[in-house]
């Protein structure tokens, strides 16, 4: 089972403030939704509240420390817990946030990267990546349009 991280970044690690995601990026959306359909996505109760709902197409499962039932996603206590109810599946997505992906950066194998190309003031932030230790095997970059305010770069990152 290969173990992804799919996050996006502003320039200075940057994910959200006040449980909310920092910019709206239509592209960036559909980049997520392509590369997650038909997967499991793993991510915390709060990553879930932002959202508000299950992911359409895709296993949801929900890691909290909160004895609660989310109607339409598994719930879990932990990342470990998770990743056992995945073991016949050939890629699970880790969807945030900041504590998930604390979490799960060492069991990780490749990284889904969008760098939005601008500093954000947040209190959330993705964990700083040890570049030494990720090789980057692909990056795409975008610039501003009418309905992506800001450039931005697809990056994958691989556990070397």
């Amino acid at each position: 089972m290969t173990i992804s991280i799919i996050v996006a970044t502003a320039e200075n690690n940057a994910i959200g403030k006040n449980n909310q995601l920092l910019w709206h990026m239509p592209n960036d959306l559909k980049h997520f939704k392509d590369i997650t359909s038909g997967r499991t996505i793993i991510m915390g109760r709060k990553t879930f509240d932002s959202v508000g709902k299950p992911l359409p197409k895709r296993r949801n499962i929900v890691v909290t420390r909160q004895d609660i039932e989310i109607p339409g996603c598994e719930v879990v206590r932990s990342i470990d817990e998770a990743l056992n109810l995945c073991k016949s599946e050939d890629e699970v997505f880790i969807g945030g946030g900041a504590e998930i992906y604390r979490q799960a950066m060492d069991k990780t194998d490749r990284i889904y990267l969008t760098v939005v190309h601008h500093q954000f003031d947040a209190d959330t932030f993705f964990p700083e990546i040890d570049h030494s230790l990720w090789h980057e095997v692909s990056r795409e970059r975008h610039e501003a349009d009418e309905k992506n305010p800001y450039p931005y770069s697809y990056i994958t990152l691989e556990r070397r």
